[in-house]
Order: C-alpha cells, then structure tokens, then sequence
C-alpha cells in the first residue's frame, strides 16, 4: 500500500517536471535536426506533411552547406578562435586568481570582486573601446582582432571561478612546500594546478563556449566572407534579402552546436564538481 501512495507522488513531483524539462531542452535539438533533412516542399506545405516529422529526407541542405559555402573554413577560424582565446584567458586567469586569493594582500578579495563585476558588464558598452583599439592596431578583418577582444569577458568569470576553486584547496599544502623551499611557481605548477584540474576543465569549457557562440564582436571586426566566425556567417550569407535557406540554416547550426556539446559530455562530471568548489566562495 505504501508503495501505491508513494508511486503517484513521485510521479506527479519527479517524473513529470523532469519530462517537460527534457521535452523544452531537447526540442530545439530535435527542430534542428528535423529541419536540416526536409526539402523545401516539406519545410512549407504543412497541410500536406507533419512539421514535427520528415517524410522524405535529402541532404541537399546539408550539401548546399558544405560545399556551395564556405563554411568549413568558417568552423575552422571558429574553432581557432575560440581554442587560442581560451588558452590565453586561462593563462592569465590562473595568475590572476592564484595571487588573488593565495598571496593575501591587502584588498585582494575586494580585487576579486571588482574582477567578477567586469565579467558583468554588457558587451555593447565594451564595443566601442575596443572597436577603436582594433582600428588604431590595424587588426580589423583579422580574426587575431578577435582572440585579442575576447579575453575581456572570458578572463573576469574564469577568474573568479577558479579564485573558489582555489579555496577549496587546503593551504596547508602550500605551506609545507613553502617550508621545504619551494617558490611559488614551483607551487602553483607542481601542487595547486594538478588538485584544480576540474575547476581548469570547468573555466575552459565555459571560455570556449563563449568564443565559439559570441556574436557581436565578431560581427563588428570581421567583414570578409572567407574570414567570419560560424554564428555570424550562417546568418549573414544564408540569408539573401527576404529569403530564409532555413534548411542550411539549421544545418549550419546543428554542425556548429556539435563541438560544444561533444566537449561537455566528455567533461561533465568535471564540470559539475568545479561549480560546486566556486559555490563555496
């Protein structure tokens, strides 16, 4: 009998919120992919097909995208991009968090602070600054005006990450090295980096999504066709004035998504345990 009072319950309280959160999460997914393998007559004639199931599937779409494009080479700068300002933020993320929250000088956590409320700040405000910069270096069209731009929200969020991270870490560990004569980047290197694999996994993933999904800037210091990022080029060069190619458009995206999704699954668990390190700051 307890078992029939408690069945109903769990699947009022558990079962069900969790497949509609599944249903909301996925369905893009699945609207993608639907839509990538439709035909034309398909994508528009809804009396005659289901918009939620394909009935012929072709990979014209898919063609179109790979070979009448040039969007191969869009995922390959894409890619680039967002590997390289990736490895720079978290460079100097781990430096920055390190001496913030290990050195304890004085104001170091406010610093830490003021480094996060940076994180928070629209990139629209920050375009016009480093809009200039990029002009006066002569690194417009150049998708190394990009690797450059792109640390400047990807550094303040890794480091205050890692900085709860690093936390977590016993100090006492650094002082016994500290004792037996180590320095500190003996330290940092041998001891406090190999114990904060996953907060480094965790900052890197959420740097490279960024990179590889930011928008505005990419859109601002890149003109040349052959030189756009994935988010950018899919939407200017699939759209021809008042026509949609939502067919390659969904391909686009759902080959542009790919990437950042293999790389969470592999790191997940990583990620996961580095949030809950950053929560106790």
């Amino acid at each position: 009998m307890d078992y029939l009072t408690r069945w109903p319950r769990k699947l009022l309280t558990v079962y069900t919120p969790l497949a509609g959160f599944l249903v909301i999460l996925l369905f893009p997914f699945y609207w993608m992919t639907v839509t990538t393998f439709k035909s034309n007559e398909e994508l528009y004639n809804y009396k005659d097909y289901n918009p939620l199931w394909i009935h012929s599937p072709t990979l014209d779409n898919v063609k179109r995208l790979l070979f009448d494009t040039d969007y191969p080479q869009w995922l390959a700068i894409t890619m680039t991009v967002a590997v390289v300002a990736t490895f720079i933020s978290l460079f100097a993320s781990v430096l920055a968090a390190y001496a913030i929250q290990r050195l304890r000088f004085k104001g170091g956590q406010t610093v830490g602070l003021m480094i996060y409320l940076a994180y928070l700040v629209p990139p629209s405000i920050l375009f016009i600054p480093l809009a200039t910069m990029v002009f006066q270096f002569g690194l417009y069209d150049s998708p190394i005006a990009l690797i450059l731009t792109y640390p400047t929200f990807l550094i303040p969020f890794c480091t205050w990450l890692l900085m709860g991270y690093f936390k977590s870490i016993p100090y006492e560990l650094e002082e016994c090295a500290l004792v037996d004569g180590a320095t500190r980047i003996q330290i940092l290197w041998k001891i406090t980096l190999p114990l904060a694999v996953p907060g480094l996994i965790s900052a890197g993933i959420f740097a490279f999504t960024l990179s590889w999904n930011e928008f505005i800037y990419a859109l601002a210091f890149i003109s040349s066709v052959e030189k756009k990022t994935v988010p950018v080029a899919v939407l200017t060069q699939l759209v021809e004035g008042d026509v949609y190619h939502w067919g390659s458009l969904m391909a686009g995206a759902l080959l542009g998504s790919l990437p950042v999704a293999i790389i969470y699954s592999f790191f997940v668990e990583h990620y996961v345990s580095s949030l809950t390190g950053a929560v106790k700051e």
